[in-house]
């Protein structure tokens, strides 16, 4: 048990030192949590719209996919990626492996469905006497859209949230397609893993304080915008 308050204690005075390894890793995170949540909402809310509203061939084949997708393994997805951009592949000469980009590319991969999904399920969830009222009453597509992700907007929120909590907390697509490198790829996960396996626990655990605060923010940051909205 003392160990353990060490550590902790250990912990809080490394990150009021302001540890510049410690802000470095946490940046690298943040930058591709961030990098690629937006480019999974970008892709998957318009996505989610598209499946909920129109009708064509397969679509049913579409979403049976994404749902499936939705328990995709990291180590899957780190695999399939790395078969695509190691040296001797199709895209090797674009030289993304271990680097930030490639680390991106393979958590669009993993949340895209989450986003596309959640957006899905919280569009059918809306009257769909909205739409039609809003064609009635001479909206055009985009008005009519816009209108029906406004409606939806709890539950859309809510999907961003869940993806990005899902990629910064990931470690199987950071240690493969990153590789971990010191001030460039080391994220919060992977630093973990590697300050457990060298039996620091000092930096793993002021990480691990730090990824559960971020967590804890984004969370109440949500409820907080959802009161603050109007019904």
């Amino acid at each position: 048990m003392s160990f353990l308050v060490d550590s902790f204690l250990s912990a809080i005075r490394l990150m009021a030192s302001l540890d510049a390894a410690l802000i470095e890793i946490v940046a690298v995170s943040l930058k591709v949590s961030f990098s690629s949540t937006g480019i999974a909402c970008f892709v998957g809310i318009p996505a989610g719209f598209a499946l909920s509203t129109y009708e064509f061939a397969f679509k049913r084949s579409v979403i049976t996919i994404l749902n499936t997708m939705l328990a995709l393994p990291t180590v899957v997805i780190g695999l399939f990626v790395y078969a695509f951009i190691s040296r001797n592949s199709v895209f090797g000469t674009y030289d993304l492996l271990y680097t930030q980009q490639a680390i991106i590319i393979g958590q669009c991969i993993l949340i895209i469905p989450i986003v596309t999904v959640f957006t899905l399920s919280a569009i059918n969830r809306i009257d769909k006497r909205y739409r039609k009222t809003a064609l009635t009453l001479g909206a055009n597509p985009i008005q009519t859209a816009g209108i029906i992700l406004t409606e939806a907007r709890f539950g859309i929120t809510a999907a961003v949230v869940a993806a990005f909590g899902r990629v910064i907390s990931e470690i199987g697509i950071s240690m493969m397609l990153g590789g971990n490198i010191r001030g460039f790829t080391r994220t919060m996960t992977t630093a973990m893993a590697l300050e457990y396996d060298k039996g620091e626990f000092v930096l793993a655990v002021a990480l691990g304080i730090i990824l559960l605060s971020i967590s804890l923010f984004i969370n109440i940051l949500l409820h907080y915008f959802q009161g603050k909205m109007p019904e």
